[in-house]
């Protein structure tokens, strides 16, 4: 197929586009580098383009037939959203609806969407199933919600087919340390902790220790980004041989504390950074962490790195990688 990737020089894009290659896909990126880099399109051709910019776009669409667009350009930061939430409604939900236009413009199939566990909000429930409520807390899970609801929407009145995928916490890197994690401040828990090892960072907080779980700090299910990519060149392939469309979450349906993942990085580390325990982040749940039945089922997907010390160990190397990479510029 020819596929149009938006973000596709990002953290998880990048890994996407390296497999959508793999299968044969030939790939236009479409992304602005505010978060991406060059080098982490390893296949296809890269468009330098925002897209808020609607004539740069249509002329991208204009420029060939797409079959499918996998659409992940977005902020991700939460507490960012919370501090500037005009621009994750202009990003994620403006930039959306930029992108719809053109592919009801151009009459495009097939599409599949960067969603976040964020549109569930803060469920009763700890493992969660793709018809719970959604009820987000913050702008940037609002923002995510506000474009699935578009996508549905425009499926409806005309022949897209979609798959949205809700991504848990998505960590790790390509094991053969071609792609990883390097955006600038990331939040992320497995990326900070990785940075502590490499002197990144002097220390790290845990924030809240008095959680309803088993050593009091907060759980969540993390998925290997490259686990992560298969689903999504499953639910392309899903999709052209006529599958209909669907919600689905991507995570392992279990769970780490945050004191266990300092624990792994560690071990499989050997450093002994500062870690500070401090109070509670506001709209942090307790525990999360999917059913990931319907994707086993309807994509037969099943994960190839579903191991911490794996996920872990991936993350470690990278950030060694990008520190060379780093100081080589």
């Amino acid at each position: 197929m020819n596929v149009l990737v938006t973000g596709g020089a990002g953290y998880i894009g990048s890994h996407v586009v390296r497999q959508l290659a793999q299968a044969g896909h030939d790939i236009v990126v479409y992304d602005n580098l505010s978060t991406g880099y060059r080098w982490a399109v390893t296949a296809g051709e890269l468009v330098v383009g925002d897209l808020a910019d609607e004539q740069a776009l249509d002329a991208v669409f204009a420029s060939r037939r797409f079959d499918a667009v996998l659409h992940f350009a977005a902020n991700i930061v939460v507490p960012e959203s919370v501090a500037n939430p005009l621009k994750y409604y202009g990003n994620n939900t403006r930039n959306t609806l930029n992108l719809l236009k053109a592919v009801e413009k151009y009459d495009i199939p097939y599409m599949v969407f960067s969603s976040t566990a964020a549109v569930y909000g803060m469920p009763d429930e700890t493992v969660l199933t793709e018809d719970m409520p959604l009820a987000p807390i913050n702008p940037y899970g609002a923002s995510k919600m506000m474009s699935e609801r578009m996508i549905m929407d425009l499926a409806a009145a005309s022949k897209l087919n979609y798959v949205i995928l809700r991504y848990f916490n998505v960590a790790g890197a390509n094991p053969e340390g071609l792609l990883g994690q390097s955006t600038p401040e990331a939040t992320h828990l497995i990326k900070v902790a990785c940075e502590c090892v490499t002197g990144q960072r002097d220390g790290m907080s845990v924030f809240g220790t008095d959680y309803e779980t088993r050593d009091g700090t907060c759980i969540r299910d993390y998925i290997h980004v490259e686990d992560l990519a298969k689903a999504h060149v499953m639910a392309l392939d899903h999709m052209a041989k006529g599958g209909q469309s669907e919600v689905l979450n991507c995570g392992y349906g279990r769970g780490f504390t945050v004191r266990e993942v300092i624990d792994v990085v560690k071990s499989e580390s050997g450093s002994a950074f500062p870690v500070q325990e401090t109070g509670r982040r506001a709209g942090d749940p307790a525990a999360l962490m999917a059913d990931n039945t319907k994707i086993k089922n309807i994509l037969g997907w099943q994960p190839d790195y579903d191991d911490l010390n794996t996920i872990v160990r991936t993350a470690l190397a990278w950030e060694k990688i990008w520190l060379q990479k780093k100081s080589a510029h």
